[in-house]
C-alpha cells in the first residue's frame, strides 16, 4: 500500500503535467511541428504548387543546399550579412558600453532621461526610424551631408552609392539597437563592488587601468550575453534593407534573411528552407565561438 508521501507526491506530479499541458501541445502544434516540417521541406523540391498536393513532392536531398552555395546572389547576399554582422557588432558594443559607462560614472543628474533617450530607439517603428534617417542620409539636403559641406566636405549618396549604402545601414542599426546593450552593460557595471576600484586607486592605478584591469574581467559575462543576442539579430538583419533600399543599389545591402525572404515569396519553399537552415547554422557557430572566446575561465 502506497504511503500517504508517495500519494500526494503522484498527486503533484499530475497536477504539474496537467497543468503544462496547454503548453506543450502549443508548442508542438505552432512551433515544434513547423520547424520539423521546415527542414523536411528542405530536402524537397516544394513550390507553391504543390500545396495543393503535398504528397507529391520529391525528394531531393542536398540539392537544395548545394544550390544555395552556387547561388552567386545568395553568396552576395551572405558576404553582405557578414560585413554587417563583423562591422556592425563591435560598433553597436562599443557605443552601448561607452553610453553605459557615462551614464554610470560621468552623468550624476537627469540620469534617468539619458536612458530614456538612449533607449528610446529600441522601441520606435523600424518605419519611423527609417523615415527620419532617410531625411538625414538624404545627398543632396540631408541634414548628415549638411553638416559635412559646412566643414568642406562633399558627403557621398548614402543610400544610392554601393561603396556607402551598407555603413549608412550600420549606422542606423548601431544607433537604433544600442540602447538594449546599453541597459544590460550599465546593470552590468553597478555590480562591480566598488571596494576594487578604491584599492586600485590606493596603490595607484589610473582610470584606464582601472577599467581594463578589474571593470573589463568583471563584465565578461555581460559582454558574452549582449555579444551573443546582438550578432544573433545581426546575422538575421532584414528590416533595415527591406525599408530603406529594399536591398539596393545594385544589391550591396540585400542580406541573407531578405533574400530567404524573397524566395518564400516567389515561391521556392524548398529551396529558401534550406537557406533558412543555413542561417541557423551560422547563427549556431558565431555563438559556439563566441562561448568559447568569452566565457569565463575555471
Amino acid at each position: 500500500m502506497s504511503s500517504p508521501v508517495a500519494v500526494r507526491r503522484r498527486g503533484v506530479e499530475r497536477a504539474a503535467w496537467f497543468l503544462v499541458l496547454p503548453f506543450c501541445l502549443l508548442f508542438g502544434v505552432f512551433t515544434a511541428w513547423p520547424v520539423l516540417q521546415s527542414l523536411f521541406m528542405s530536402f524537397t523540391d516544394t513550390r507553391n504548387r504543390d500545396l495543393r498536393s503535398p504528397f507529391a513532392v520529391e525528394f531531393v536531398g542536398l540539392e537544395n543546399y548545394v544550390k544555395a552555395f552556387a547561388d552567386p546572389l545568395f553568396r552576395t547576399a551572405a558576404a553582405n550579412t557578414a560585413y554587417f554582422v563583423l562591422v556592425g557588432v563591435p560598433l553597436t558594443l562599443v557605443i552601448a558600453l561607452t553610453a553605459a559607462v557615462v551614464l554610470d560614472k560621468g552623468i550624476t543628474r537627469f540620469r534617468a532621461f539619458f536612458r530614456l533617450g538612449f533607449y528610446t530607439p529600441v522601441i520606435t517603428s523600424i518605419v519611423a526610424v527609417a523615415v527620419v534617417w532617410r531625411f538625414l542620409l538624404q545627398d543632396e539636403f540631408g541634414l548628415i551631408n549638411t553638416v559635412l559641406g559646412w566643414a568642406g566636405v562633399e558627403g557621398p549618396n548614402w543610400l544610392g552609392d554601393p561603396d556607402w549604402s551598407m555603413p549608412a545601414l550600420i549606422l542606423m542599426a548601431a544607433w537604433r539597437n544600442f540602447g538594449t546593450a546599453m541597459i544590460i552593460f550599465l546593470a552590468g557595471l553597478q555590480a562591480v563592488p566598488p571596494s576594487l576600484h578604491e584599492a586600485a586607486s590606493i596603490d595607484g592605478a589610473g582610470p584606464v587601468r582601472r577599467f581594463r584591469y578589474i571593470t573589463l574581467p568583471l563584465l565578461r559575462p555581460t559582454l558574452l550575453f549582449v555579444s551573443v543576442t546582438t550578432a544573433i539579430g545581426y546575422l538575421q538583419f532584414f528590416e533595415e534593407p527591406y525599408v530603406m533600399t529594399n536591398g539596393g543599389p545594385l544589391n550591396s545591402t540585400i542580406s541573407a534573411s531578405m533574400y530567404t525572404y524573397r524566395q518564400f515569396g516567389f515561391g521556392n519553399y524548398g529551396y529558401a528552407s534550406a537557406m533558412s537552415y543555413l542561417i541557423f547554422v551560422v547563427i549556431a557557430v558565431v555563438t559556439f565561438l563566441q562561448f568559447r572566446l568569452l566565457r569565463e575561465r575555471g
